[in-house]
């Protein structure tokens, strides 16, 4: 598991999201343009396909007896835990919504115009990976923003929906909810069936199908992103404790045999505790023979000669995930310049951004954090300039836009502004 800073191995990792995309498309591409065309025809043959749900028996919304039934079902300490994960993540994503604003200047006023998205959906997995913190993380920087109208799409396997997903839907604010799934779902968000309603912007995470979907449709509507394999990567000097750093690997690599989890370390013994760590903490885990597999193919213990060259490697691979686990976090902190969440010494694994802290943890992978950002409150704002001009600041600018328009043979451009100034 410890390899050296050139290996190969490293190369591997930072591409292992690289999927030969050819059939998952091309299944993806019929789905969505039998919903498109069919409408709920096609989504109820999709259901009854993958989900064993027939929504002709029953009904694809979920109604009010079903929702307060889960409530019933979850235990009270799981409801008061997503509350209070609620209210901080809600009170993060508010500090992130822009305001509109304006500037003026000698009879021009300029600035811009911020309005929330009318209508957003949310697709959240079920089956295996059916998480409710997805519910809150996509569905709360919606609200935090204004977004009036929110559906949520989630497989009924047999026509039933995880309880926890259901509780976290109602506790965040989601308008409606259906009980569909994968590429069907994306395409009836973004195009509209009978039942379901068109959005504006379709966010949140699932398998290849939902991703490739989410490909195909962008451009209807918006998309959050095309989400890679998870990954971790822990920066950890001689003072951290092998027995967390193999903990905070290991929860990354139990969630799929894709999953990486890289550590990069100036000391040669810390490699050598966490390697035998990580052994006897993955012989403990249910789900043991998923993470072997992402332990043996995607994540490695790298040494190097200082924690300086621990950041460079870092931001190279541009991590989902980084744990800054050394001495002086805050100080080192300065040294990184791609992943998407930070987490800041030996307090501060990534399970409590997961599901807790208030960021959110719908995160840029596969080294996009070189150029993209967490999911936010930002993510679900429109912006539209705005420009007024009295008649003596036009005439003032009247001669500079002439020559410009001019310049790139747009007559007609040149007079919009010479009829206005020769009146």
């Amino acid at each position: 598991m410890i390899i050296d800073k050139n290996s190969d191995k490293l190369d591997v990792i930072k591409n292992r999201g690289n999927l030969l995309e050819g059939n998952y498309l091309k299944v993806a591409t019929e789905i969505v343009e039998d919903v498109r065309k069919n409408g709920d025809e096609a989504l109820f043959k999709y259901c009854i396909k993958f989900d064993n749900f027939n929504p002709k028996n029953s009904n694809l919304l979920v109604s009010e007896e079903e929702i307060d039934e889960a409530f019933n079902q979850v235990s009270k300490d799981l409801k008061i835990a997503i509350e209070k994960a609620k209210d901080n993540i809600l009170s993060f994503h508010q500090k992130q919504v822009e305001k509109t604003w304006l500037y003026e200047n000698d009879g021009i006023i300029l600035g811009q115009k911020v309005l929330p998205l009318e209508k957003v959906g949310v697709y959240v997995p079920g089956g295996k990976a059916s998480y409710f913190s997805s519910v809150l993380m996509n569905v709360l920087p919606a609200v935090a923003a204004g977004v009036k109208d929110i559906s949520m799409c989630t497989p009924a396997i047999n026509g039933k929906i995880n309880p926890a997903l259901l509780v976290a839907a109602k506790i965040s604010g989601v308008t409606r909810i259906f009980k569909i799934g994968g590429a069907s779902a994306i395409a009836a968000l973004a195009y509209g069936t009978e039942s379901v309603c068109k959005v504006d912007k379709i966010t949140g995470p699932g398998n290849i199908y939902v991703a490739m979907a989410k490909k195909i449709v962008f451009g209807t509507v918006d998309i959050d992103m095309i989400a890679g394999p998870s990954e971790i990567l822990v920066i950890a000097d001689k003072f951290a404790n092998p027995k967390f750093i193999a903990a905070d690997m290991l929860a990354q690599c139990e969630h799929d045999e894709l999953a990486s989890a890289v550590c990069i370390t100036d000391s040669k013994d810390l490699a050598l505790q966490i390697e035998i760590e990580v052994k006897r903490q993955l012989l403990e885990l249910p789900k043991k023979d998923i993470a072997k597999v992402s332990l043996e193919k995607f994540s490695a213990i790298v040494v190097v000669d200082s924690i300086e060259e621990a950041c460079m490697l870092a931001n190279d691979i541009a991590p989902e995930h980084l744990e800054l686990y050394v001495e002086s976090p805050m100080e080192k902190m300065s040294l990184i310049k791609n992943a998407g969440a930070i987490f800041l010494g030996g307090n501060s694994p990534e399970a409590v951004g997961d599901y807790f802290a208030g960021p959110n943890h719908v995160l840029p992978t596969g080294g996009s954090a070189r150029f993209f950002s967490p999911l936010g409150a930002y993510d679900f704002l429109k912006k539209s300039s705005i420009i007024y001009y009295d008649k003596k600041a036009l005439k003032e600018d009247s001669k500079h836009i002439i020559e410009m328009a001019m310049s790139e043979n747009l007559n007609a451009h040149a007079n919009s502004i010479k009829y206005r100034v020769d009146n």
